[in-house]
């Protein structure tokens, strides 16, 4: 993690916005009727995987927080499968782009999860409390 300088580096969120942006772009052939439900929900969970990843980078210094965070994203991940599996039963994605996009949730939910299980690694351990502080 030391030479990850910013949430945007971390090849999860790399992946999530990628994929909602592919989101973003597919369901605009979506039918007129399905504006206000399944389009927008399902570009508005696989924008909140993104936005998540990023709270939770703000998070780190407060493990609970991380990891809560992390859990919600890992949550809306799931919930876009479900919208693409909805889109593909109505017929808006093909069987193709449903099992694309479907796999690269399944590798973005396998990372989440990793990072979550392994919070210390990702979260920012306070200093010693017998440290002395620099003060100028």
């Amino acid at each position: 993690m030391s030479n990850i300088r910013s949430y945007k580096e971390l090849r999860v969120y790399q992946a999530a916005m990628d994929a909602a942006m592919k989101i973003f772009e597919l369901s605009k052939s979506f039918p007129v009727e399905e504006k206000y439900s399944l389009t927008d929900q399902m570009r508005r969970s696989s924008r909140s995987v993104c936005t998540n990843i990023g709270e939770a980078w703000r998070k780190r210094r407060y493990p609970a927080h991380f990891v809560s965070k992390m859990n919600d994203s890992e949550g809306e991940a799931e919930e876009t499968r479900v919208w693409i599996e909805f889109a593909e039963r109505c017929r808006y994605l093909s069987r193709t782009e449903a099992a694309e996009l479907d796999g690269t949730y399944d590798r973005i939910l396998a990372q989440l999860v990793n990072m979550i299980l392994n919070k210390d690694y990702w979260t920012i351990r306070p200093a010693n409390k017998f440290t002395r502080r620099c003060v100028d």
